[in-house]
């Protein structure tokens, strides 16, 4: 089994929700768990009673102006597109640990730039910014573990 087939069944456990898959032969014993995301939900409910208790809500008078909203928060990430890891394993931001690396914020990159590294099963896959456009953060430290779909970069497309 390759690294190409062990993705493809780590996004189809993602995609349908599974947690674990066993796979066996004769000559391989692959096992693959991952903890499912939790969600957390609230709800209130009121009974007649209680609303009953509750304050009534203040009245404005011409008076006393109402106080300007506060502003909704903006996200600092509009417009940016991530660059996600394609697959579980260690990101390293250079080709060796004394070389530059691949890309910093501010760098121009191509669909076919490499941005780095990501070692997996002791093997080095490069990945690609499959993006055109403009390196504005860089997310990972280097040397770092990181999941399946974890965000790497984000870029500006062009």
């Amino acid at each position: 089994m390759d690294l190409t087939q062990i993705t493809r069944i780590v996004e189809l456990m993602s995609k349908h929700d599974l947690t674990e898959i066993d796979i066996k032969s004769e000559e391989l014993a692959l096992t693959i768990k991952r903890e499912r995301q939790k969600e957390v939900r609230q709800e209130v409910q009121m009974i007649p009673a209680m609303q009953q208790m509750m304050p009534q809500p203040l009245q404005a008078t011409p008076a006393a102006p109402l106080a300007a909203a506060p502003a909704a928060d903006v996200d600092p990430n509009h417009g940016l597109k991530p660059i996600e890891s394609p697959l579980v394993g260690t990101f390293y931001s250079a080709p060796s640990p004394d070389a530059p690396p691949y890309v910093k914020p501010g760098d121009e990159v191509s669909e076919e730039t490499v941005v780095c590294i990501i070692e997996a099963m002791k093997v080095l896959n490069e990945i690609k910014a499959e993006t055109r456009g403009i390196i504005r953060k860089v997310l990972v430290e280097n040397a770092q573990p990181v999941e399946f779909g974890q965000p790497l970069f984000y870029i500006e497309p062009r």
